[in-house]
């Protein structure tokens, strides 16, 4: 039984995973300013807002009274990244050309479909919370586990790189904040299925924090020697500020680059 001690504190907690959470989800924000501004998605991809947001969506199915009872907190932060990725698919939709459009039209209905027969399914063929937590806590899993894709390509980029100019400092440790806090709530009482992904992505936070620390110098050594060469930003305005940039045909952005938030 759940003191109401222990109830509070991860009420809490939960709230503040919220905040944190909400304000990865808006991390993305400056992107489509500019992509409303240039009236074009250019480069950028949408495969990140689609993957954002099948997980948020499958993070609202479990948090559900029927599937895991007493996880409002999960909801309405699941909930408000589902609203705020479908509003940067819109977005995405509007500015971008027709081949691509029809692509993220294909992508943003088989998630639905997706996510409705799995929805069906678990309610009609399972009867107890138990079972229901059991089956969505694991494809909450694998989709978490999908999503670590991104930020490990960060930290390969830097090791290879030696530079951590295109990994945002301040999301990095916001990052590793929602995984402090969203751990701690799966402990209050223990949830594995929270614990498990955002036990991964502290780790993740902690690995990204300790290559930023590790190659600052280098690279504020070589943003010092482009800075000479051609007058290019200096590395407070290119790594802290987390405004999004292009490697080649790739597009690293605060978002796409960083582990989602929510749980």
């Amino acid at each position: 039984m759940v003191t109401a001690a222990v109830n509070t504190a991860r009420n809490v907690v939960g709230i503040l995973g919220n905040i944190i959470s909400l304000f990865l989800f808006l991390s993305p924000v400056p992107t489509f300013v500019q992509i409303v501004k240039k009236g074009s998605v250019e480069q950028y991809s949408a495969a990140p807002y689609l993957a954002t947001l099948i997980n948020c969506m499958v993070w609202v199915l479990y948090g559900l009274p029927m599937v895991h009872p007493h996880s409002i907190l999960v909801i309405t932060i699941n909930g408000s990244g589902t609203a705020i990725e479908l509003v940067y698919i819109t977005l995405f939709l509007i500015y971008t050309d027709k081949k691509k459009r029809l692509k993220v039209l294909m992508g943003l209905l088989v998630e639905l479909i997706f996510i409705a027969i799995v929805a069906l399914l678990i309610l009609t063929l399972l009867h107890t919370t138990k079972h229901r937590s059991l089956v969505v806590g694991i494809v909450c899993i694998l989709f978490n586990i999908m999503m670590y894709a991104s930020p490990l390509s960060i930290m390969k980029l830097v090791i290879t790189t030696k530079s951590v100019e295109y990994m945002p400092f301040f999301l990095s440790l916001a990052s590793l904040a929602n995984g402090v806090a969203w751990t701690t709530y799966a402990f209050l009482p223990f949830d594995k299925f929270i614990a498990i992904p955002n036990g991964l992505g502290t780790l993740f936070s902690m690995a990204q924090l300790i290559l930023y620390a590790w190659y600052y110098k280098s690279t504020k050594r070589m943003i010092a020697e482009r800075k000479a060469k051609s007058g290019e930003l200096d590395l407070s305005d290119v790594v802290v500020g987390g405004e999004p940039r292009k490697i080649g045909n790739t597009t690293q952005n605060g978002r796409a680059s960083e582990i989602h938030g929510g749980v």
